[in-house]
């Protein structure tokens, strides 16, 4: 029985894998399916999501997937566009609000008490508020467009992961490589470009990846209520917006596939930001 026993478990140990190879798997599968929907934005023709009336209102088919709306547009086509266009404004507000967050981060766990109350009660003013109401205002405030929707959300998603980086910050300050610099007269800027700057790369990436799915989805719910994208841009809140209007005359497709493709896409970063997260953790990394 002993023999059988340790048989079989040499017939299995080969195919084991520990949870950091689990976690490259995953963020090689979705990243490769991210890629796929941006290349497809960039390189499929826009000649499909002209107005054509002879196509219009079609049901999913093979020569359309998605079907038509009311204009001859292909779904499909304006829903990948839509996406890699949210795709885009997302990467850039979440990358601008990890910017204000590494910065206010920093500087609230090295300038003294003082600054660290001020960002402090700054960080509790916006976490006390719904991301979306601030977005709507700041976005408003703008004039809209791209460019309100991205300072927008580039100033409402940060207040999270600046306590993150203060409590690590916080926690590397204390060390006794930093303390000996300080020792030998090195400045507060030297210590955070070479000393904190590098260990807070893992929590900024992760931190990115998490922040995309709640940029991407306040971005369609802006653009949805129309003080986002203009409506001339094949946004996914704007294809959303429009179908509402035709729902009830049986033209489901017009919303569920965008609506889906959008929830896949949200999830798949969601998803990432986690594996990343796991992946970065010795801990956990080698269950």
């Amino acid at each position: 029985m002993n023999v059988l026993m340790k048989t079989k478990h040499l017939l299995t140990l080969p195919f084991q894998i520990n949870q950091r190879q689990k976690s490259i798997v995953v963020i090689v599968a979705l990243g490769l399916l991210l890629a796929s929907v941006i290349l497809g934005g960039f390189f499929l023709s826009n000649e499909k999501i002209a107005t054509n009336l002879e196509y219009r209102n079609l049901g999913p088919m093979l020569a359309h997937p998605f079907g038509t709306d009311w204009l001859g547009r292909d779904m499909f086509t304006r829903t990948i566009k839509g996406l890699t266009l949210s795709i885009a404004v997302g990467l850039v507000a979440a990358a601008a609000s990890v910017t204000i967050a590494l910065t206010l981060g920093i500087m609230a766990a090295t300038m003294g008490k003082v600054i660290d109350g001020i960002i402090s009660w700054i960080v509790d003013l916006f976490l006390s508020v719904p991301h979306l109401v601030i977005l709507i205002l700041i976005a408003f405030a703008m004039g809209g467009g791209a460019k309100g929707v991205i300072i927008g959300l580039a100033l409402t998603h940060w207040p999270s992961l600046t306590r993150v980086i203060r409590a690590e910050v916080m926690q590397l300050r204390s060390a006794e490589y930093v303390q000996m610099s300080k020792r030998l007269g090195k400045t507060r800027w030297y210590i955070a470009r070479m000393h904190l700057l590098p260990h807070l790369i893992p929590q900024l990436l992760v931190g990115l990846f998490l922040l995309f799915p709640h940029a991407i989805l306040h971005e369609a719910a802006v653009t949805f209520l129309g003080m986002g994208l203009s409506p001339h841009q094949p946004a996914i809140g704007i294809i959303l917006s429009e179908s509402m209007r035709y729902l009830s005359t049986g033209m489901w497709w017009l919303a569920f596939f965008p609506g889906l493709c959008l929830l896949v896409i949200v999830r798949a970063f969601d998803v990432m930001g986690e594996q990343l997260r796991i992946m970065l953790d010795p801990h956990r990394a080698h269950e």
